[in-house]
């Protein structure tokens, strides 16, 4: 890893959950994991080179457009036991560095925001094991809860598997699910695959969560996920990109 441009970095980086996609004709999706006004960190098995431009659309299914950037990837960190690799990208153009800081203040998101300020922002998360539902549940209702100061009601749901998942998506309104791929009864991959036939569920966004690797990304991709993370659980990264694309604060 080349430590380098990391130490003179001069803003400090955000965590940030978005989707990235390729604009210089890599089929590939890859998902950030911070942003500051001068670059990003990309989460990716991909190969790049020190020096390597990269296009780059950033979104967030739902709450922010896709926002083109471009830089130079700067640094690389190899995959570890506890974090996937990925590259450091360094943005120069000032432009593109105003679309950095217009993501970082959320200004991008004012569109999406005043729809949720009228009905507020349901996510549902479907996990199997109880222990990361109990370690979760708190931090992420109070998470939810906390800071608001009345502007956007964010209420999180669970969900212990995908047959329940179904249920509850039927019945109640949801803007975003978090699921696992592998569950009992109904698994990850069938409840996103059940989600898109539907015609009340196919636009709702889905983030994937597992430690399947490149062959369960693969196949959660085709079957219409939006966002692809890798364990460990980063439910709180998630819904703080959230709260920042709906500007609460």
């Amino acid at each position: 890893m080349n430590p380098g441009p990391e130490d003179k970095r001069q803003h400090p980086r955000v965590p940030a959950v978005l989707r990235v996609d390729y604009t210089d004709g890599r089929q590939a999706r890859d998902v950030t994991e911070n942003l500051s006004h001068e670059g990003l960190f990309v989460q990716t098995d991909q190969v790049f080179r020190l020096g390597d431009e990269v296009r780059l659309a950033l979104s967030f299914p739902g709450l922010l457009d896709p926002v083109e950037v471009s830089g130079t990837v700067a640094w690389t960190r190899p995959a570890g036991p506890d974090q996937p690799g990925g590259v450091g990208v360094r943005v120069e153009r000032e432009q593109d560095r105003r679309k950095l800081g217009d993501i970082l203040s959320a200004a991008g998101a004012d569109s999406h925001a005043s729809h949720a300020e009228h009905e507020g922002y349901r996510v549902l998360i479907v996990e199997d094991n109880p222990h990361i539902i109990e370690m979760y549940s708190y931090v992420l209702k109070k998470l939810a809860s906390g800071e608001l100061h009345g502007k956007v009601p964010l209420e999180v749901h669970f969900a212990p598997d995908g047959h329940h998942a179904l249920l509850m998506l039927r019945e109640d309104r949801f803007n975003l699910v978090m699921t696992d791929l592998y569950m009992p009864v109904m698994d990850g991959f069938a409840l996103v695959e059940r989600m898109r036939e539907e015609e009340a569920l196919r636009a709702i966004p889905i983030i994937a969560i597992s430690a399947g690797g490149k062959e369960a990304q693969d196949r959660a991709m085709q079957l219409g996920v939006d966002i692809y993370l890798r364990k460990p659980v980063r439910f709180v990264e998630v819904l703080e990109t959230v709260k920042q694309l709906l500007r609460i604060k």
